[in-house]
């Protein structure tokens, strides 16, 4: 499809890391992270709740290290799970090092309070025998001392100088796999920094509104920051941070994502708030909908409109679409097109239906497009000798 010139993002061209599996920076997807929140030497629960958050989609979990039982259990957790764990590191480097030991993909760590250089040198070493990536994490709410007095508050230019020293220590011990963020609780404050450190240089970039509230009220901040910065291209890995259940951070993410047309995962559903004009009840319907189609993870759309005012023009854009119509009979469009009527009480399980029907064909279409590429690759492989 051919992307209309107001739609068109153009991402920063950043460097490319990985994160266990999965590949951050570049042209790679930009990946939807979240965090625990139970004790990590709590196994049991931790991993049910990183199991959870794979369920809906995430791509990278982070699991906080404050000591050396909970880098320990990460060998334990790391083997039950299937997304790449992030070690959340601070202030002592050797639970760095034993989170690398133990399986970690990445560290989170702020090399300025790790240590002495000999300490940075230590953690860089696990990290390269390991095969740990980095991320360098400055937070607006714990900058050095000696930038909050050069500065008098934290600002843009306190945030990038921080994160630029510590990726310059990293570089100077020869390791180059590293992500960088810089955190603010202020929308502003944090789009501005990120938006100066894109500047400054080509490390992939994680993005996130820290500490941005409930699960409303943090959905709505986060969406305004970060939706300014990956419309800008910035931003290869994101966390919606919400005083909230980690799933709904992870959902959260990709309705962010998918609003700007950068990635799509599951059902998107267009509806409209309804109004007198309704035909039925758009928003017990659209409630049910988005209960019953959770288990979908193939990208398609669906709208559900009241009326006929805007239902047969958002139904021309979505692969199925109702349109409320009189006597309690609706239109049902399918590609687009009008393709039969639908009764009141047959609505929610029909609409159901019909999406399971057209991801599955999807699905197969795909698996016989992958099959057909493999043969043909085989095809005009060389003849062994």
């Amino acid at each position: 499809m051919t992307v209309r010139a107001y739609r068109q993002i153009l991402r920063r061209k950043s460097r490319q890391i990985r994160v266990g599996n999965v590949l951050v920076g570049g042209d790679a997807p930009i990946s939807v992270q979240t965090m625990t929140n139970t004790p990590t030497t709590d196994v049991k629960a931790t991993v049910e709740q990183i199991q959870a958050a794979e369920r809906v989609g995430a791509d990278i979990v982070r699991v906080s290290c404050p000591d050396r039982e909970s880098a320990l259990a990460l060998k334990d957790i790391v083997r039950q799970v299937k997304v790449p764990i992030v070690a959340d590191i601070h202030f002592h480097y050797k639970r760095a090092i034993e989170a690398a030991e133990s399986g970690a993909a990445c560290l989170r760590i702020n090399p300025g309070n790790i240590g002495s250089a000999e300490r940075v040198r230590e953690v860089v070493k696990a990290a390269k025998d390991h095969g740990c990536s980095m991320r360098i994490g400055v937070n607006a709410g714990s900058l050095e001392q000696d930038l909050l007095e050069k500065y008098g508050e934290p600002c843009p230019e306190a945030m990038v100088e921080s994160a630029l020293n510590h990726a310059k220590i990293l570089e100077d011990n020869d390791f180059r796999e590293f992500k960088i963020s810089v955190k603010a609780s202020d929308a502003f404050l944090a789009v501005a920094a990120y938006q100066g450190l894109a500047e400054a240089c080509d490390y992939p970039l994680h993005i996130g509104i820290t500490e941005a509230g409930g699960l409303r009220a943090g959905t709505v901040k986060s969406s305004i920051g970060l939706g300014m910065l990956l419309w800008s291209g910035i931003g290869d890995t994101m966390r919606v941070s919400l005083s909230a259940d980690p799933a709904e951070e992870v959902l959260v993410g990709y309705d962010i994502l998918k609003s700007l047309g950068l990635r799509r995962r599951g059902v998107t559903v267009i509806s409209c708030p309804s109004c007198a004009r309704q035909n039925f009840n758009v928003i017990k319907t659209v409630e049910l909908l988005e209960q019953k189609l959770a288990h979908i993870t193939t990208p398609l759309t669906l709208s559900v409109i009241g009326c006929v005012v805007n239902g047969p023009g958002e139904a021309r854009e979505t692969d199925i679409g109702l349109t409320g119509g009189g006597n309690n009979t609706h239109q049902v469009y399918l590609s687009g097109v009008t393709d039969h009527r639908l009764k009141d009480q047959d609505i929610v399980q029909h609409l159901v239906g019909l999406v399971e029907k057209k991801a599955a064909e999807i699905e197969a279409a795909k698996a016989a497009a992958e099959a057909a590429e493999v043969e043909s690759r085989q095809d005009v492989a060389p003849a062994a000798e």
